[in-house]
């Protein structure tokens, strides 16, 4: 599947999994969401520098997911992936970045967080990397309760925010 096409899905249970590129109308407006929940936990949005085509292949992908429903699919979480070589985790530096990873609040708590977790690790896997790693924040305990029980162990602060006493790293080995 590449970047830019939109009508390849992986089908999950009950949900759909479309590659898109940052900038498609869809990604950009959960983007958007996110950013506004990060507002509100944090006191500002995440300024996390993303340079243009990070998430492009090979060295990236971002997906949107849509719930089926009975018409037009709606877009209801994102997820993405970077290729990183400067963080260590489990003797590699071979890793894939967790990014943008969010379900929007009306379908929380139906277990989406780990199916888009897990889409993620299975395709970064298979572009090559050894190790997915990721940053969050002590304001996020539902996301390290995600993290933590899909077997993710703490590391080294790393990251634009790798200062703040709020960031939580963590990385899971993908061999």
């Amino acid at each position: 599947m590449t970047a830019t096409d939109e009508s390849l899905a992986t089908p999950s249970p009950g949900w759909l999994i479309r590659r898109v590129p940052i900038t498609h109308p869809d990604a950009e407006r959960l983007v958007a969401e996110v950013q506004a929940e990060y507002v509100v936990r944090y006191g500002g949005p995440d300024n996390t520098p993303l340079e243009p085509g990070i998430f492009d292949a090979p060295s990236g992908a971002f997906f949107v997911v849509y719930d089926p429903g009975t018409g037009e699919p709606t877009p209801v979480a994102t997820g993405a992936w970077r290729r990183r070589r400067d963080v260590e985790a489990f003797g590699s530096t071979d890793a894939a970045e967790v990014k943008r990873m969010f379900v929007s609040p009306s379908h929380r708590r139906r277990g989406l967080g780990r199916v888009v977790l897990d889409h993620l690790e299975a395709t970064a896997r298979e572009a090559g990397a050894a190790v997915m790693i990721l940053e969050t924040g002590e304001a996020q305990p539902e996301a390290m309760a995600l993290y933590e029980s899909s077997g993710y162990t703490a590391i080294p602060g790393f990251g634009h925010y790798a200062w703040s006493p709020q960031n939580r790293c963590y990385a899971k080995s993908l061999r």
